[in-house]
């Protein structure tokens, strides 16, 4: 316990925890008629939860990725946002339950967030122990020849595909300019998302592990010049594909956050609470009007008060559709059998006429909403399967299994060219999505987002020292058993 409290400051834990639990709720509330009721109370009770655990992150010791991303969306999406519909009984989207279906709501929420903070707690008192699965996996290292041969292929995709869905000034138009061209707007949902994501996650990953590669001092001249040579052509390409202008904001910010956040600067706690800061400013602030371009005719920017946008804005509906969530409960009961679809994503609905459906059309469905591109958190997908039990199953696992990356992360975080350095930055801000979901439809961008990566790295030769309170490894050669051998003959002779 003395450990965790190492290196932290107690006067910017204490300022951070006034922002979030004081000052910020206050600012929403502010202007509002405020009605009191068992709902709201409950309310207040995640949103400082929330706002404690976001600080700590913020203002703690070490650089804990995961667990800011996690923190994050919990404290606006589920924290203040749905503070503000309850104080001023407004919501963004139409369908709107009782005071005992927000109640649910917002038990629901702090089940989860519980059982997350008694999942990561008890995972942290085994972090100075090596994970047999995360810890090989987040090892591995980039190669070189990999890295170029996926450079190529996003090209590749990218003369073929880019000119099927408009050409390039159809990426900076809209998204719904985008979607209704003649590749974008034929076919089903499916083949579209598929186009789109072979020319944005290839694209994405070859920049970032082109910028990474490991070359070796005074070697590898020909790898030199090709990174040279590829690195405009790809940082040009993700401008194209990997815009916020036509594509969603959450996996934009994925790709520009993880280029930022793998920088070295970045992975010490000192530059990572500067960014951090910086970033909960920019999404408190700018994400509301990202929207601007998703259509062809955006109307005119209406710079709104926090509570405004919270309750106007539909990027804010998570929390209403986990209201919309146990409304579909009452009505159907819960639904286990659900919970096969998202691992089975990939099954075509045609080999499988029963495939169960996107959670977040169910509920657009039960809403009576004549569209369903809506959210479905993973809060409500888990309260489906089987209620308050299956919550905090779910949530107390993830939350082990965020706080075990994080710690794999600090201690490889100076291996340059390793997954730990590039791919837990993109898991941490593609959370984001996951968190907000619907499941079925995340799966797929998640699934290429570890693949990619998996694909073009190799097992890494590092051996990774047991370090107090998580502190970086050395990266140091694994030795033979020969030369393990000769050393311990010489430690014999020595202690002899």
């Amino acid at each position: 316990m003395r450990e965790s409290f190492r290196g932290v400051s107690p006067a910017a834990v204490c300022c951070w925890g006034l922002l979030a639990v004081v000052l910020l709720p206050g600012a929403v509330l502010y202007s509002a008629d405020t009605r009191i009721g068992l709902a709201l109370m409950l309310q207040c009770v995640v949103v400082v939860h929330t706002g404690c655990a976001l600080a700590w992150v913020l203002a703690g010791p070490g650089v804990r990725l995961m667990a800011f991303g996690f923190w994050l969306f919990g404290y606006i999406w589920l924290g203040l946002a749905p503070l503000a519909m309850l104080a001023t009984d407004t919501y963004p989207l139409g369908f709107v339950v009782g005071q005992d279906g927000a109640t649910t709501a917002c038990a629901v929420v702090e089940t989860g967030l519980l059982a997350y903070t008694a999942g990561a707690t008890a995972a942290g008192y085994r972090r100075h122990r090596r994970s047999a699965v995360l810890e090989p996996v987040l090892a591995r290292r980039l190669s070189p020849v990999r890295v170029l041969l996926l450079a190529v292929l996003a090209l590749a995709l990218a003369v073929v595909l880019v000119p099927r869905q408009g050409g390039i000034e159809a990426f900076f138009t809209s998204r719904q300019a985008l979607n209704e061209t003649p590749s974008g707007g034929g076919g089903d949902s499916a083949g579209r998302a598929l186009s789109a994501w072979s020319l944005s996650a290839p694209a994405f990953w070859a920049l970032l592990a082109l910028l990474h590669v490991h070359r070796r001092h005074g070697s590898d001249q020909l790898l030199r010049g090709l990174r040279w040579a590829l690195l405009p052509l790809l940082l040009a390409l993700n401008v194209v594909v990997n815009n916020p202008v036509s594509q969603p904001r959450f996996w934009a910010g994925t790709v520009v956050l993880t280029l930022l956040f793998s920088v070295p600067a970045l992975r010490r706690p000192r530059g990572f609470r500067v960014a951090a800061a910086l970033l909960v400013t920019l999404v408190l602030v700018v994400f509301p009007y990202g929207d601007h371009f998703r259509n062809d005719e955006p109307e005119r920017v209406q710079v709104l008060s926090l509570a405004e946008q919270f309750t106007t804005n539909g990027d804010y509906d998570a929390y209403q559709q986990l209201q919309t969530g146990v409304s579909l409960r009452q009505r159907t009961g819960f639904t286990p059998e659900t919970v096969i679809g998202p691992p089975l994503f990939f099954v075509p609905r045609a080999t499988w006429p029963g495939k169960p459906e996107d959670t977040g059309i169910r509920l657009a469905e039960h809403a009576g909403y004549r569209f369903d591109n809506l959210s479905a958190p993973l809060w409500v997908e888990t309260y489906l399967w089987a209620g308050f039990p299956m919550v905090a199953l779910v949530f107390g696992l993830y939350g082990a299994l965020v706080r075990r990356i994080d710690d794999v992360r600090q201690r490889l975080r100076d291996h340059r060219g390793s997954l730990a350095v590039l791919l837990v930055p993109a898991l941490a801000f593609f959370q984001l999505i996951l968190l907000r979901g619907s499941l079925m439809a995340s799966m797929g961008p998640l699934t290429l987002l570890i693949l990619i990566p998996l694909c073009v790295s190799v097992r890494g030769g590092y051996g990774v020292r047991e370090g107090s309170g998580g502190s970086p490894a050395v990266p140091v050669p694994v030795p033979s058993r020969e030369v393990a051998r000769s050393a311990h003959r010489r430690g014999d002779e020595c202690d002899g």
